[in-house]
């Protein structure tokens, strides 16, 4: 699209960008909602509630904002 020079071969370019674009918009769609499902089908279980656990812990960990933690040591 960058290196093209006459104003029609810009034009089929973006045309083409666009329909790609949705394409991949479409299967970004698709392989989130597959993997939302697969881990609704490991937390439905009793044993899923170690698993929920597990990935409230990593949010949480995630959350924290460690370098605007400050520590005063005295030497």
């Amino acid at each position: 699209m960058v290196g093209s020079r006459i104003d029609e071969e810009k034009e089929v370019n973006k045309v083409q960008y666009r329909i790609a674009k949705r394409a991949v918009k479409k299967a970004v769609a698709v392989a989130k909602n597959n993997a939302y499902e697969m881990l609704h089908h490991r937390l439905d279980p009793k044993e899923g509630e170690k698993e929920v656990f597990k990935l409230a812990r990593v949010r949480d960990r995630l959350a924290r904002d460690l370098s605007s933690v400050r520590c005063m040591l005295r030497c």
